[in-house]
């Protein structure tokens, strides 16, 4: 079972993806796990023991079902 993970707002406010420089938005997967998310580029990246993992190579592609239902949990401005 995964840890219960918090990034703090200010944090994520200042966090940006490292392949196209734009917001990442804070989801939580299926098991119940937290990530940062790129909705342009359908890229995940995980955070381990609350610290980001912001690295191009970690990041993880989502398909279109898990896209939908990352897409649920923000909004886009």
């Amino acid at each position: 079972m995964p840890e219960e993970t918090t990034v703090d707002a200010t944090l994520l406010s200042l966090l940006a993806c490292p392949q196209d420089k734009g917001p990442l938005h804070l989801v939580r997967t299926g098991d119940g796990a937290s990530e940062l998310y790129n909705p342009r580029l359908r890229r995940a990246y995980p955070i381990d023991n609350g610290i980001p993992v912001l690295l191009i190579d970690e990041a993880r592609d989502v398909d279109d079902a898990e896209h939908e239902q990352f897409s649920t949990q923000f909004s886009e401005s």
